[in-house]
Parts: structure tokens; C-alpha cells; sequence
């Protein structure tokens, strides 16, 4: 495996936990959908499954340092 897959893979976790904490929210704060929230919820299971990989792996090259070299950037530092 590539190393972007296994960056993909750790990233997936996370990206599917923003995706469906991000979904949820939206469907139980808005009252249009709220009382729809039996259907709308199981179907934002299915959408976060399917919308993890493919996000997961576009984001997984901008983890790395030498995609921010390639372009003349220095990569910020989280802690300094």
C-alpha cells in the first residue's frame, strides 16, 4: 500500500466523524427536518460512508511536508 492510502485511511476516522457530528447537528437544529429525523439520519450514515474515502484521500496529500515544498511553502507548524 502507498503511503497516501495509509494517510487516507487515519484520516477517514476523523473525516467521518466531522461529516456525520456536521450532519447531525444540521438535522436536529433545523425543525423542517427534525421531523424527518427517523429517515434523514440513517441516511446520512449511508452518505458519510460513501463520502469518506473520496474525502479522505483528496485531503490525504496536504498532510504531507513535500506537498507544501513542491509549491515553495514552508508547512506551519502546529506547536511552536
Amino acid at each position: 500500500m502507498s503511503t497516501r492510502s495509509y494517510i487516507s485511511g487515519l484520516l477517514g476516522l476523523m473525516v467521518n466523524a466531522l461529516i456525520f457530528g456536521t450532519g447531525v447537528v444540521v438535522i436536529l437544529a433545523v425543525p423542517a427536518l427534525n421531523a424527518h429525523a427517523a429517515i434523514l439520519i440513517p441516511a446520512l450514515v449511508l452518505l458519510a460512508f460513501v463520502a469518506t474515502p473520496i474525502v479522505s484521500w483528496y485531503i490525504a496529500p496536504r498532510v504531507r511536508a513535500r506537498y507544501w515544498r513542491a509549491r515553495g511553502m514552508r508547512p506551519r507548524a502546529a506547536f511552536k
